[in-house]
């Protein structure tokens, strides 16, 4: 535990020194746009100013290594990934991949509910404690989401946003094989979620999975599967720009989103 935290000290120092390294936002918005939105507006609305370069000022200095891994990504997503995914959506039903999907999303509740406790929301802990009661009865070990048509809507929350609620910055943005893009904090979260996933080991999967490849090959595929991205549909040159940008401001707005509820839970 010393130790771990040890790192958490030495992620957000060098978090911080690398968040001044940008330069501050002009006072009239126009450096950083996304400075000045509503966040009211969904992810899926914000894109760059296309008669602005602003959106390439990520902190990258790895760039050189990230935009190789990148092209990786790139060519395994198109020869092995994607043909993959394609013969798994011809031998299986669809009815089959929901039930799938439904699994390993119920067993994504675990994390999200942890990082709902260590992020102190009480209303989303709660929340997300009901979807995984329901769907595990209810819905036959999550095969089933009962939870979301109660009103129960899924969300997630990793550990990478615990340590932005906490004041990490984000650090240097990566590129990771396979995963895509990241941070170092963010990079950070996804270690400390695989770990506690393994340690609470809910249902046994991870026991299983450990055991069985199977398991592990199942779920990459089906994540693969519900993901919409696809490498060059951006039809941009600047594809590796724009992935970048999107990712990192896409990352600001949920942990400020979520600042803004805490704000007006707190007024009420």
């Amino acid at each position: 535990m010393k130790h771990f935290l040890s790192f958490i000290f030495c992620l957000w120092s060098f978090s911080s020194y690398a968040d001044k390294q940008l330069p501050e936002p002009a006072a009239d918005g126009f450096k950083y746009p996304l400075k000045t939105i509503d966040y009211t507006q969904e992810v899926d609305r914000l894109t760059p100013n296309p008669d602005s370069l602003d959106f390439l000022i990520v902190y990258d200095p790895l760039e050189g290594i990230n935009r190789r891994v990148y092209k990786f990504n790139y060519l395994f997503d198109e020869y092995v990934f994607l043909p993959v995914v394609s013969g798994y959506k011809t031998v299986t039903p669809e009815f089959v991949r929901t039930g799938v999907s439904n699994f390993f999303s119920n067993i994504g509740e675990v994390p999200t509910i942890v990082n709902s406790v260590l992020q102190l929301q009480i209303k989303n802990t709660a929340k997300s404690v009901g979807r995984l009661l329901i769907n595990t009865t209810l819905g036959i070990f999550g095969l089933f989401d009962p939870a979301s048509a109660m009103g129960l809507t899924a969300f997630k929350e990793d550990f990478g946003q615990t340590l932005a609620y906490w004041g990490v910055g984000e650090g240097p943005y990566l590129v990771l094989p396979f995963l895509g893009p990241s941070n170092l904090r963010d990079t950070t979260g996804i270690v400390v979620d695989i770990v506690s996933e393994k340690e609470i080991n809910f249902l046994n999967v991870a026991r299983e999975r450990k055991e069985h490849n199977e398991i592990f090959a199942l779920q990459a595929i089906n994540q693969r599967y519900v993901t919409p991205f696809r490498y060059g549909d951006l039809g941009s040159p600047f594809e590796y720009d724009l992935v970048r940008y999107l990712y990192t401001e896409a990352r600001k707005l949920k942990v400020e989103i979520k600042e803004n509820v805490d704000q007006e839970s707190l007024s009420e």
